[in-house]
């Protein structure tokens, strides 16, 4: 296949076009700055400027594209960068599809589990009512963008992507390796996760299955409280976990973020991969930070 990637220089991005190059898959890239080489093609989403070229001869598209959710405080500033990297640039590649003489078969566009907001210990799968707050709201608006192309649309939603090389388990290893991690608030709220390994294959088994369409909960199986994460990842560096984080001081450095993205409970289960036996490699939270860790 030929699959054409935007976001490819993030963290799920970079080890989805790995895999799929050793697979023998053809890889086409957007990016904002001059190609360096000939599989790369200029996309300005300020300008809604896209190289048509870009689409050509595509099976495939993946968007997983976005500004970091969890790089500080959202102010208005912020919070517009976060929902302009993601509804507009989905926009301007959806209106790209949608001229296309041939358009690609199917369209993967990332989500978030944001989008239940905080829920407490209610058990999610896809078919459960969508949350309020500023996640749920960039969440809705994220798929609705999506849902415009005139293809078969996976809206990814990913829970908390486990890897040493970045995002939220990359932030957390130097201070639980030097003895100073702890849970977060009352530790209580649920966090569902996955890792790397296997939310990159499983993009691939959609793309290449293409069994699946509409919203799909990119998370493992078990997802756990985050008292439970706190101590396995102490486990897992052989470090104890003595230092909780309290909520007011949570607030005061974060502010909303806080509440929505470090608090929030989202239990979620992944009913559509699990209904259409998609196999996960690391199902449970020790042997996944074992592998990043060990």
């Amino acid at each position: 296949m030929k699959i054409l990637i935007a976001g490819g220089s993030g963290l799920i991005g970079k080890a989805l076009i790995g895999l799929l190059r050793d697979e023998g898959h053809s890889i086409a890239r957007l990016v904002r700055t001059r190609p360096q080489t000939e599989d790369e093609f200029v996309w300005d989403i300020e300008r809604a400027e896209i190289d048509a070229a870009a689409l050509e001869g595509v099976d495939a598209v993946i968007h997983l594209g976005g500004g970091n959710i969890a790089a500080g405080r959202w102010t208005a500033a912020r919070k517009e960068v976060l929902w302009k990297s993601r509804i507009d640039s989905t926009a301007l590649l959806v209106n790209a599809l949608q001229r296309c003489a041939a358009p690609p078969k199917i369209f993967v566009c990332a989500s978030a589990i944001g989008i239940y907001g905080n829920r407490g210990d209610e058990v999610l799968s896809e078919e459960s009512e969508l949350g309020h707050g500023f996640l749920a709201d960039l969440g809705r608006a994220w798929e609705s963008a999506a849902a415009a192309a005139p293809m078969q649309v996976v809206h990814a939603r990913f829970g908390v992507v486990l890897s040493r090389a970045g995002g939220a388990l990359a932030k957390m290893h130097l201070p639980f390796k030097l003895g100073l991690g702890g849970r977060l608030g009352s530790g209580r709220q649920f966090m569902s996760w996955i890792s790397l390994e296997d939310a990159v294959a499983a993009i691939y088994w959609m793309v290449s299955a293409r069994a699946l369409s509409g919203p799909v909960n990119v998370v493992a199986p078990e997802p756990v409280r985050n008292s439970e994460f706190t101590r396995a990842l102490g486990r897992a560096l052989g470090r104890p976990t003595f230092f909780p984080a309290p909520v007011f001081a949570l607030r005061m450095a974060l502010g909303e973020m806080a509440d929505e993205a470090l608090l929030s409970s989202q239990r979620v289960e992944p009913a559509k991969l699990l209904a259409a036996d998609f196999t996960f490699s690391l199902p449970d939270v020790d042997s996944a930070l074992s592998a990043e860790l060990g």
